[in-house]
C-alpha cells in the first residue's frame, strides 16, 4: 500500500485542543468527527480503520487530512464559500415586486403566479432585466409573507 500523501503530525498543544474540542460536546457533529479523525490519524491509524471506529465514509478521513495539510487545525470547521453572490433584485426592484404581488392579478387570472410576476417584472420599463427566474421571485417573496401570491 502507498504512503499517505497528507500526513497528520499534531503538536502537543493541537492534540490537547482537539481532545478538549471533542469532549465538550458543544459543537457540530461533523466538526467533532473531523477532530476525531485528526486525532486518530495522528495515532497512525489507516483510513479504513478510522472509518470503522467513527462510522464515516471512506473519503472523509482523506479530505480531512488534506484540509489539515492546507489550513491546519482550522480544518475541523467548514469553510465559507469563496464565491460572492450578488442579488439580482436590489431594493427598488424588490419594492416593485412586492407592489406587483399585492396588486390585482392580470385579466384572465384569479391570482399571481411566480411565472406571471417574473414576466411582468421583466416587462416593466423602470427595471432593466434581461430575465429573472421564478425561483428568484419566490425567494424574495418568501421573505415577505404578506406579498406571497400563492
Amino acid at each position: 500500500m502507498g504512503r499517505k500523501k497528507h500526513v497528520v503530525d499534531l503538536t502537543e498543544e493541537e492534540r490537547r485542543e482537539l481532545t478538549e474540542f471533542v469532549t465538550k460536546g458543544e459543537h457540530r457533529a461533523e466538526a467533532i468527527t473531523r477532530a476525531k479523525i485528526l486525532l486518530k490519524s495522528d495515532e497512525g491509524l489507516t483510513d479504513p480503520t478510522i472509518c470503522e471506529h467513527l462510522d464515516c465514509g471512506i473519503s472523509t478521513p482523506h479530505r480531512t487530512r488534506k484540509a489539515y495539510a492546507e489550513r491546519g487545525i482550522a480544518a475541523i470547521h467548514r469553510r465559507k464559500p469563496d464565491r460572492d453572490y450578488t442579488p439580482k433584485l436590489d431594493g427598488r426592484a424588490e419594492a416593485h415586486l412586492v407592489a406587483l404581488a399585492c396588486s390585482e392579478p392580470p385579466e384572465g387570472h384569479t391570482r399571481w403566479t411566480y411565472a406571471l410576476l417574473a414576466d411582468r417584472l421583466v416587462t416593466l420599463e423602470e427595471i432593466e432585466f434581461d430575465s429573472i427566474s421564478e425561483e428568484t421571485v419566490r425567494q424574495r417573496l418568501k421573505k415577505r409573507p404578506e406579498a406571497t401570491p400563492l
